[in-house]
Order: C-alpha cells, then sequence, then structure tokens
C-alpha cells in the first residue's frame, strides 16, 4: 500500500534513484569547481650554505584580499637539495594574485630568534604569484640582491 503525504506526487523508485544520482553528480562537480589548486614551494641548494640548519618561515599572501591566507615554518636542510620544501594543498584559487613572502631567521649580526629582523639581519623574499590555473610549483634559488621585506606577513 502507497501512503501519500497531502500536496506531493508518486514518483517511481527508478526515476527517484536517477534523480538522486544526478543531484549527487552536479554537487561533486560544484564541489570539485570550488576546490583550489596546490602550491608547492620549494628552494634549491643555493640555501644550503648560507641558511642550513636555521628556521625558514613561509606565507601565501592573497594580494586582492590583502591577507595572508596560509603559512607555515620549517627548516632548512644542512646538506640536502630541496633545501626546504612547503606544499600548501587547495590553497589556491583561480583568477587571484598571490604573492609567497618567505624569510630565514638567519640573525646576521643581531636579531631576535623567532623574530622577523630587518634584511640585513634575516633574509627576507617575495615571489610573485600570476595567472593561477592550475597546481603550481615554484621553485626558488638563494638570491640575497633580490631581497623585499616581509615581515609585516608574519606578525
Amino acid at each position: 500500500m502507497k501512503r501519500l503525504i497531502p500536496g506531493t506526487r508518486s514518483i517511481s523508485r527508478p526515476l527517484a534513484a536517477a534523480l538522486l544520482l544526478a543531484s549527487t553528480s552536479v554537487l561533486a562537480a560544484s564541489a570539485l569547481a570550488n576546490e583550489g589548486h596546490d602550491l608547492t614551494f620549494t628552494g634549491d641548494g643555493s640555501f644550503i650554505s648560507p641558511h642550513g640548519g636555521q628556521t625558514i618561515h613561509v606565507a601565501l599572501y592573497d594580494v586582492t584580499a590583502g591577507e595572508v591566507v596560509a603559512s607555515d615554518t620549517g627548516s632548512v636542510s644542512t646538506s640536502e637539495e630541496p633545501a626546504f620544501s612547503f606544499t600548501f594543498p587547495g590553497a589556491l584559487e583561480e583568477g587571484r594574485l598571490y604573492d609567497v613572502h618567505y624569510w630565514a631567521d638567519s640573525n646576521f649580526g643581531g636579531g631576535s630568534e623567532g623574530q622577523c629582523d630587518p634584511i640585513n639581519i634575516d633574509h627576507q623574499w617575495r615571489e610573485a604569484l600570476i595567472h593561477v590555473e592550475s597546481s603550481v610549483t615554484l621553485d626558488v634559488v638563494h638570491e640575497p640582491a633580490m631581497q623585499a621585506p616581509v615581515c609585516t606577513s608574519f606578525e
């Protein structure tokens, strides 16, 4: 015996199953479309000599929003490449502009352990990510002449 709730219609089980499957597929496709792309950020072996064993701090900065959307801390290798590697799964959205801000807690000539000090004390860099359309792997080389102040991203 079928019971109907007043104001509703009966539909067949195969039709109900097909509708459920279709709605699940649409929701899954929508979820995938909203998932971000991965960022893999690595430093090559040129970081080992000047910064091996030092702490390195990384922040993914959304330029449009003016805010840090992800960050992490690690250690620069003393002997193996890559000198450091960070992965930010799903952190990048298509069409947005990002910077990767990073600094090594080097304390050359002073400074405070664990605090981002001026460029001449703690090495700091900024790398721009533009035209994000898929996952990104960013490999960087130690270039002291290309430093940029990024401490405000780590306050």
